[in-house]
């Protein structure tokens, strides 16, 4: 039977290396916003004698995701894996200038969609399935107020799951990445030299070694 992994943040970055790096022995399903840069990727899986469904889709869209799930369990019957890489990279200010859109943006793609995520892949997971989150800590850095807000509190939600699917099942994951020359992090620090980023792909690598 094929095994599948839910990859959510797919296009770039550590979402993209993840999917090349399983796609040998799992069937990828790709979420992501951008049609072109999934199309690109699954360039690289078929090169690579792989298989991918393309999913261009927002995970804040509930009806899209809850679409999404259902044809996961109607074609495969259940999820092997789980990454959730999505992330929304809201802009550095001081937390007395931050901007209601953009905090708002940040909780629902960051905290709402993660926890409605977790409800849907949750029953696709099963006992014997794998979630895998990736914690980047910056609650409390200066001019990260929305962005080390939200993904704190996104790891919080993972770490309670975390918590009590211990001995049931599935097993959730919290890896810590490297930095890397990703977009998010040329956001945060424009201009800033690559050498000494790890690349996304020997931290795909590294990471799901930890598994």
């Amino acid at each position: 039977m094929t095994k599948t992994a839910l990859i959510t943040g797919a296009s770039r970055g550590l979402g993209a290396a993840l999917a090349i790096a399983l796609c040998d022995t799992h069937h990828i399903i790709a979420v992501a916003k951008t049609t072109g840069a999934l199309e690109e990727l699954d360039d690289r899986i078929q090169a690579r004698g792989g298989q991918a469904t393309l999913a261009p889709m927002n995970i804040t869209n509930e009806a899209a995701m809850a679409t999404l799930c259902r044809g996961i369990f109607d074609r495969w019957g259940n999820l092997d894996m789980w990454l959730h890489t999505a992330i929304h990279a809201a802009p550095l200010t001081p937390a007395s200038h931050i901007d209601d859109k953009d905090f708002a943006k940040s909780m629902d793609g960051n905290v709402t969609a993660t926890a409605r995520l977790i409800t849907f892949v949750a029953p696709l997971l099963g006992q014997s399935g794998q979630a895998v989150f990736f914690d980047d800590p910056r609650a409390g850095t200066q001019f990260f107020g929305s962005y080390g807000a939200s993904k704190a509190a996104q790891i919080a939600l993972a770490r309670s799951w975390q918590a009590e699917t211990t001995t049931t099942g599935p097993k959730v994951h919290i890896l810590t990445p490297d930095p890397m020359p990703t977009a998010t992090r040329a956001r945060f620090y424009p201009g800033e030299s690559k050498d000494g980023l790890a690349a996304p792909a020997d931290q795909a690598a590294a990471l799901l070694a930890q598994i």
